[in-house]
């Protein structure tokens, strides 16, 4: 059984978090440097790990950044 996704809520601008694209944005040169985690409210997540915030789905992917990845619905989180 795969481990439950974290519930990260919304994300708190005091606290350290790596931008959050679209899914084809994409991150320029001059935005954040890379690093081999994403940070979200202040806590680390490595390379390809989820997280819920609210009903959206974010990835960590390359150069430490969250790529929203769709929503789920409550039911979805059931299964």
């Amino acid at each position: 059984m795969a481990a439950p996704i974290p519930r990260v809520g919304a994300p708190d601008h005091t606290l350290r978090t790596s931008p959050i694209l679209d899914d084809e944005a994409e991150l320029s040169l001059d935005d954040e440097a890379e690093t081999a985690v994403c940070y979200f409210n202040g806590s680390s997540y490595p390379l390809e790990s989820y997280v819920l915030s609210g009903n959206e789905l974010l990835r960590c992917e390359g150069r430490g950044v969250w790529v929203r990845k769709g929503e789920l619905r409550p039911d979805d989180l059931e299964k």
